[in-house]
């Protein structure tokens, strides 16, 4: 996909900056998935990006995916069982909603960038940093 019809190289600097401080303070990693179209349900989608990009085997189980589908606007976060296990119930619709909000207004990049902090924020709360811990998944979206 070309990804600059969407996201200047700007803005990608951005948007992989905002996953490396969401990611600073804690053990847990954050994806961007970005594709051009959506077939299907956009979950069930995700779900299958998540276990492609072997998501599922972080120690913690504290995968968040952040995923977008541009030309059939369809957006999903789908956190992996031990993030979930601790957020609060509307952790993931209320991000969602933040970005869907900036979505609308027309900035990806920012809607993209609140959502990855704030990922990053209950990850922190949750899994703080370790001595030994080490980026189990590249931050390249």
């Amino acid at each position: 996909m070309n990804a600059e019809k969407y996201f200047s190289q700007e803005n990608k600097l951005q948007i992989a900056n905002a996953i490396r401080v969401a990611e600073m303070n804690t053990s847990g990693e954050i994806r961007l998935h970005i594709e051009k179209y959506c077939k299907g349900d956009v979950l069930d989608q995700a779900a299958y990006v998540f276990e492609k990009l072997e998501m599922h085997k972080t120690k913690l189980r504290n995968g968040v995916l952040f995923y977008l589908a541009v030309e059939d606007r369809k957006f999903a976060i789908l956190g992996d069982a031990g993030i979930n296990m601790k957020v609060p119930a509307d952790f993931w619709d209320k991000t969602n909603e933040n970005v869907l909000s900036r979505f609308k207004e027309g900035k990806l990049t920012e809607g993209l960038t609140t959502g990855i902090l704030m990922a990053g924020e209950q990850l922190k709360v949750h899994f703080p940093y370790l001595a030994d811990d080490k980026n189990e998944l590249s931050n390249d979206i």
